[in-house]
């Protein structure tokens, strides 16, 4: 028997990418599970959530397994103040986002008449009450900030919020436009805390002034070490009506995510010398113009040419940093120094300071590649 479902009146549908946010069940860490600290625009663990720390105090980010009952949920992103500011100067902030692609945007037809309608949700909770903001940054042409107040009324309770975004005349003229290119197309960012020249933006408004991104009533989540936040569930659609989470497999998620971070450690441990590499394609003898070392293809073509980085896999001889190792029945003979790596979107080339003085022998190495937004 044939079935059919109408998606909900002014709701657009499409089928297996409705949410426009990569690992919002925040399943995937590749860079590993445990707290780093936040810094100036880091991924510190959680695939796909950017953090951004500028105050006198800190914040971590973990993967948690504290999720809100019945949802479906296994994880949710766990931020916690380690250091406190109760004072923030005015240039100050606490934030953190996830940066969509924008040749994945074309179809909201910003910069037109026919510029569509979003809906945000989340579930979050928080050891600290109060007013926070979410803001929309649109980056491309002239820049346009949506700013929306949401409360975490009852301290340590699970809260889904959800929040209509709709174009307004700084989205539908032309300078609204997002670029189909491979660079940021929207930021949807949490603030946990802003400092006056970021604060004094209109409630569910869109604002050209760039400095908008919270309201006056913005809580300093800051204030003390007690306070943490979590937050999973994170789906972004188009249409005035949130619908149900999209639950993707991990396999799904990983996938997406490896278009801006690939790494040769196991899935989960976080990069570090002295970790037992992936051996690599054999590198030849002795090239005295180059000294062309082993090549790596990667399991997915990222966003753009990734930075990289290179880790030594094996304590002994002595040395940390970029090193490849020359192995022989797996024990380390030879450590050759990395002096660049040379990146495609696809391709690892590693160069050496010294030539390799045999081909044909296995060698090992560590590495990790970025194209995040």
């Amino acid at each position: 028997m044939a079935l059919s479902k109408i998606p909900p009146a002014g709701h657009a549908q499409y089928v297996g990418a409705r949410n426009l946010i990569i690992n919002g069940a925040m399943q995937v860490a590749q860079r590993g599970t445990s707290a780093v600290a936040a810094g100036a625009g880091t991924y510190p663990s959680i695939d796909r959530l950017k953090c951004y720390e500028s105050t006198d105090g800190a914040f971590t980010l973990e993967q948690s397994t504290t999720v809100p009952s019945g949802q479906g949920f296994s994880n949710s992103a766990k931020f916690v103040v380690t250091t406190a500011d109760t004072s923030l100067a005015a240039g100050q902030y606490a934030q953190a986002t996830q940066v969509i692609e924008a040749q994945n945007l074309q179809h909201l037809s910003y910069g037109t008449s026919s510029a569509k309608t979003l809906s945000l949700s989340f579930w979050c909770r928080s050891s600290k009450t109060g007013t926070y903001c979410i803001t929309i940054v649109k980056e491309d042409s002239t820049a346009t900030h949506y700013v929306k107040e949401f409360s975490i009324s009852s301290a340590n309770t699970w809260e889904k919020k959800t929040i209509t975004i709709e174009p307004d005349s700084n989205i539908t003229a032309s300078a609204g436009a997002i670029a189909n290119d491979n660079g940021a197309g929207l930021y949807v960012y949490w603030n946990f805390a802003q400092g006056s020249t970021y604060t004094g933006a209109t409630d569910d408004a869109w604002s050209t002034n760039t400095n908008h991104f919270a309201t006056t009533n913005q809580v300093n989540w800051m204030d003390s070490t007690s306070n943490d936040f979590y937050l999973t569930g994170v789906q972004l659609e188009v249409g005035d009506t949130a619908t149900d989470f999209e639950h993707r497999s991990f396999d799904d998620e990983l996938d997406r995510c490896k278009r801006y971070y690939q790494k040769s450690f196991a899935y989960g441990t976080a990069p570090a010398n002295d970790i037992a590499g992936v051996r690599m394609s054999e590198m030849p003898p002795s090239d005295s113009v180059s000294y062309a070392g082993a090549v790596v293809y990667l399991e997915k073509t990222m966003r753009a040419t990734p930075t990289c980085q290179a880790y030594n896999p094996q304590a002994a001889p002595a040395n940390s940093g970029a090193y490849i190792n020359d192995l022989v029945n797996g024990t380390v003979t030879t450590e050759y120094a990395v002096s660049s790596i040379s990146a495609t979107s696809s391709k690892l080339r590693f160069f050496l300071t010294t030539a390799p003085t045999l081909g044909g022998n296995p060698y090992g190495c560590n590495w990790t590649a970025q194209a995040e937004l």
